[in-house]
């Protein structure tokens, strides 16, 4: 059985995970938000004053409906847009990259008519390599397993 390591940023460790809807739209829409990167779980979890890596195991499961972007394309871009902007989607998990804060200006000044669809994408280009992996179902939320969690300095870069 396949066992994919995961991790998610904050400020305490979460061994049960939670779909929680928050006061913002994400990319994804609502659910609970991993990534394979640790890099880039530290990065989110520096955002506090505690910061905290959960470490899960994920076991995939082929009964779960779960969408795959292997790149930012134009389906991408759409499927971003329709989340950021309150819609909501079937899958119980979705994979792809990460509009992060510089992307989502780029975003949000797309759906508001500033940027036309090519000038985002002259524009979207990511410093860091990003993935984000939303569980966003109860179903999908079975397929973690928590292992552990890491403490990192606020400070240290």
């Amino acid at each position: 059985m396949t066992h994919i390591p995961l991790y998610h940023g904050g400020y305490c460790p979460v061994a049960t995970p939670a779909i929680i809807a928050g006061r913002y739209a994400k990319d994804f829409g609502v659910g609970f938000y991993c990534t394979e990167l640790k890099e880039q779980a530290i990065r989110w979890a520096r955002r506090y004053e505690t910061p905290v890596v959960s470490i899960y195991n994920y076991t995939p499961d082929e009964n779960l409906q779960t969408l795959l972007f292997t790149e930012m394309t134009e389906e991408w871009l759409d499927f971003v847009v329709s989340c950021r902007t309150g819609g909501t989607h079937a899958y119980d998990i979705a994979i792809g990259a990460m509009a992060n804060d510089q992307i989502y200006s780029y975003v949000s000044d797309f759906i508001s008519g500033i940027l036309t669809r090519e000038q985002f994408w002259v524009l979207a280009k990511f410093k860091h390599p990003t993935q984000q992996v939303c569980f966003c179902s109860e179903r999908a939320l079975h397929t973690l397993t928590y292992i552990n969690f890491e403490s990192y300095d606020r400070t240290r870069r």
